[in-house]
């Protein structure tokens, strides 16, 4: 009787157990940074929520002694919460993402833990916790408003995406760059340091030289902050505003990034 040949078995749901293991991982590594960026802190998550929102109540202070109306409606604390909520989102996930082969390189020697781990744990953690953050913020700004606020959500999540996709391409490739040069993250510090300004937060865009106007419309957070202010403010057009420069733009930088990061990687690791 002829017996039948043996077949190599195959590997049932590897590619199931690879997803398993990886958000395992990330899990993982969201618990740790939790414990470490937050639970050692006096206060913990309450001071992600009072740094912005004394930030800008510094700024409607500071303003409101200054000029009589702000830009844009007849209340500073609404205007100000509507550029610097969006503007310091994108700075700390620019700055989280940056820091996670750092954060995490002890880790990273464990041939289950991978780069692309550290990078979606940053991603989810400081990400759900800045959109919880703008969300706090803004409703205790409006509960603060004498006049009714008509909001439409659509610009608002757009906006909020933006900043999101942004701030991850430029953390990306900072990522790089920190790991290969030392002095990089003070180099960047102090060439960014006009983005507030930059930005849109304390002006509107239309309010500028015109030769002021055709250099800032590249910078894509003032689009993503002009937007965030139509949600806000129904007679402001903000007619400069263009998504897919945006997008594409952010989409180009965090290729690079991505690139990079897969190319030296093991190189940051070992210095």
């Amino acid at each position: 009787m002829s017996v039948p040949p043996a077949q190599t078995p195959h590997a049932p749901g590897k590619g199931l157990t690879r997803n398993f293991q990886m958000a395992r991982v990330v899990s993982a590594l969201i618990l740790r940074e939790m414990s470490t960026r937050y639970g050692r802190s006096p206060g913990g998550y309450l001071w992600a929520v009072l740094e912005p929102l004394g930030m800008i109540a510094l700024m409607t202070l500071g303003f409101s002694l200054l000029i009589r109306t702000p830009p844009l409606g007849n209340n500073f604390l609404l205007f100000f919460a509507t550029g610097y909520i969006p503007f310091s989102f994108y700075q700390t996930m620019s700055v989280m993402i940056s820091r996670a082969l750092i954060f995490s390189k002890a880790l990273l020697a464990y041939p289950v833990v991978t780069w692309v781990d550290a990078l979606i744990a940053r991603l989810l953690l400081n990400g759900l916790t800045g959109i919880l953050v703008s969300y706090i913020i803004m409703g205790i700004v409006l509960l603060l408003q004498t006049d009714p606020v008509s909001i439409r959500m659509g610009p608002v999540i757009e906006s909020m995406l933006m900043m999101l996709l942004i701030g991850v391409a430029v953390g990306t490739v900072n990522c790089v760059l920190n790991g290969m040069i030392s002095v990089w993250p003070t180099i960047w510090s102090i060439v960014t340091r006009p983005l507030f300004i930059a930005s849109g937060v304390l002006f509107l865009y239309e309010s500028m030289p015109p030769l002021a106007q055709s250099i800032l419309w590249y910078n894509p957070l003032l689009h993503a902050v002009g937007l965030m202010r139509t949600a806000f403010y129904p007679s402001y057009t903000a007619s400069y505003v263009s998504v897919p420069y945006v997008m594409g733009s952010s989409l180009a930088v965090l290729f690079i990034g991505v690139v990079l990061l897969s190319r030296y990687h093991r190189d940051i690791l070992n210095r």
